[in-house]
């Protein structure tokens, strides 16, 4: 990618750069609801005294954002007021005030923004919050709703990962599931992406999927049936986990009790800050916690697993589902995220 296509705006000492990209999916990507094969991201780079943060805004359909959106939206942003980087608080309030929603053209400012910090400061992010990568779960390869030949492909091609998160939420659920154990018997957890709409035929698939060595069930029924998701963490022999119920922080206090865990999403939340934020205020509501992301680059990938040291399960494989990364940071090794000793996020372009 050449400079000159990026949109520039100067900002007083911040200059903060901008250019529509699209991810290309390695296979087609189908969950309950919808399948697809790219993602429109945003990238984003901002600038202040000659050093340069980079950053990202992943946009996956049920969002409701787009690289449109993303765009209009950072054009209102204006840093002139601000002379400093490190009046982070200062910033990040007013990047969220701009506009309601927009969380991942948010979290596009919030990752370049600490980017930048972390390297002002020549430290990776999670030495400056005092974390410790060697603590990062393993993290889990995405298997997408599939026909039973593609399903072995893909579980074929994880084979370095020590769990699997499975999409369900449709007819095939159990097909799916055989068909993964007919060529391996790995911890899997299961996304259910709001598919299931019945509590007792719910409460019946969590005791078989407990039976095939399943972790957690991941939004398995929609978000506004709250009495249900409730009635069915209280009786289910594994933890649930919202997703789509889960945005932001301010989400996280109302959950307790309606299911055992939030799964916590950059581009949900509005970037690392608040991710941040709310992986400590579920661990003092005695909550599980989950970090996932959307089909990314390295570069939001890299900015989540600064914060895995953090969490229960780690979900950081979006990198690894598209073709065309143009930025290399985190990687996995048999499983596990390895973090760059790099300043920042820890990416560089490739």
């Amino acid at each position: 990618m050449s400079l000159s296509n990026w949109e520039t705006k100067k900002m007083g000492k911040f200059t903060l750069r901008y250019q529509p990209y699209t991810l290309e999916m390695k296979h087609v990507f189908t969950v309950a609801s919808f399948s697809r094969n790219t993602t429109p991201v945003v990238l984003t780079e901002l600038e202040y005294d000659g050093i340069i943060g980079y950053g990202e805004a992943s946009m996956p359909p049920y969002l409701g954002e787009s690289q449109e959106s993303v765009v209009s939206f950072l054009k209102q942003v204006d840093l002139g007021s601000f002379n400093s980087p490190f009046q982070t608080e200062e910033i990040l309030s007013y990047v969220d005030a701009l506009a309601k929603k927009n969380t991942a053209a948010k979290a596009a400012v919030d990752i370049a923004l600490h980017d930048l910090l972390g390297k002002i400061m020549n430290q990776p992010f999670y030495k400056i919050w005092g974390l410790n990568p060697d603590s990062i779960p393993p993290t889990s390869y995405t298997i997408g709703i599939d026909t039973e030949e593609m399903i072995r492909k893909k579980v074929s091609e994880a084979g370095q990962f020590k769990i699997l998160k499975i999409k369900l939420g449709l007819a095939t659920d159990k097909m799916i599931i055989n068909t993964i154990r007919s060529v391996t018997d790995v911890p899997l957890c299961a996304d259910v992406n709001q598919g299931w709409k019945n509590k007792e035929e719910a409460l019946e698939m969590a005791y078989w999927l407990a039976e095939q060595n399943v972790a957690f069930l991941e939004q398995p029924m929609p978000k506004e049936q709250i009495d249900d998701n409730a009635w069915l963490t209280a009786h289910s022999p594994i933890p649930t986990i919202a997703d789509e119920g889960c945005q932001r922080l301010s989400d996280v206090t109302k959950l307790q009790g309606v299911y055992t865990g939030i799964n916590i999403k950059l581009m949900k939340c509005t970037g690392m800050r608040e991710a941040k934020r709310m992986a400590e205020l579920a661990r003092s509501l005695d909550m599980k916690v989950m970090l996932g992301c959307m089909t990314e680059t390295s570069c939001a990938i890299s900015a989540a697993s600064q914060l895995a040291p953090l969490v229960d399960w780690a979900d950081l494989d979006g990198a690894l589902l598209i073709g065309n990364d143009i930025y290399s940071g985190m990687i996995v090794t048999d499983g596990i995220c390895k973090l760059p000793n790099r300043p920042g996020i820890g990416i560089i372009k490739n």
